[in-house]
């Protein structure tokens, strides 16, 4: 990985601030060059640093199985394999 990307957080305000200025349009065919790759650079950064605390998350579940997340927000999970009962 890129020894210039210094953590995960500081990965996300860099690319956030690449993409406030290829908004603007004002940027040479170069410089818009140069700063998607470095984009593509923080995006790949990003990924591979979430897929780790995902599979760190998988370990660390409390009855030792592996379970994917929800994929979405409104999924229950119930985290000790029960349904709810009434």
């Amino acid at each position: 990985m890129d020894p210039n990307i210094k953590d995960f957080e500081s990965a996300v305000a860099e690319l956030d601030a690449i993409v406030k200025k290829m908004e603007d349009g004002d940027l040479t065919l170069e410089q818009s060059m140069a700063l998607y790759e470095r984009g593509l650079h923080l995006s790949r950064f990003c990924h591979a640093r979430l897929e780790d605390a995902e599979r760190r998350i998988e370990v660390l579940n409390e009855r030792g199985e592996l379970k994917p997340a929800a994929t979405s927000l409104g999924m229950d999970a119930h985290p000790t394999g029960e349904d709810d009962k009434p």
